[in-house]
């Protein structure tokens, strides 16, 4: 029985190899996965969401901040999140917005604020240097999960 997968195995491996080049679209991850066809699935453009009161849109980066599609992201922005949203201007708050909701990759936002790769001139601001800063961890703050959602409840303080 063991032969016989190995047999399947191998000649799968060989039907994958011997394949026509597939070309990769600019913007999906492959990782080391056998070449295979991969479809780009089209995002809808980032709008910024005008008229929005300040209160929600705090809120609902506070929860965008959390909801990330790595885990890397998730506690950076999330305890970034939570340091300087209540502080920042709306001019702040607009750059912040635009800067986690327009870039279709999480990764390119991590690598961004790690100075792994330069920042596109479009995101470039005050809000990404504060987090390029906060990144840094000055204060050797051990950053392992994302914080505790107490802080938000005014009424036990």
């Amino acid at each position: 029985m063991l032969s016989i997968t190995r047999i399947l195995l191998c000649g799968v491996r060989s039907a994958l190899r011997s394949a026509a080049p597939v070309s990769v679209l600019s913007r999906s991850y492959r990782g080391e996965a056998p070449e295979v066809e991969m479809m780009e699935i089209p995002l809808p453009p980032w709008e910024e969401k005008k008229n929005e009161p300040l209160d929600i849109k705090r809120k609902r980066l506070l929860y965008e901040s959390r909801k990330r599609g790595m885990l890397e992201n998730c506690i950076l922005l999330s305890i970034f999140a939570k340091r300087y949203l209540e502080s920042m201007s709306e001019s702040q708050l607009r750059q912040y917005d635009h800067l986690i909701n327009e870039p279709s990759n999480d990764w390119d936002i991590y690598y961004w604020a790690t100075e792994a790769k330069p920042t596109p001139d479009v995101y470039q601001g005050e809000v990404m240097e504060l987090l390029k800063e906060f990144t840094k961890n000055g204060e050797m703050e051990q950053r392992l999960d994302a914080p505790n959602l107490e802080y938000l409840d005014k009424s036990s303080q």
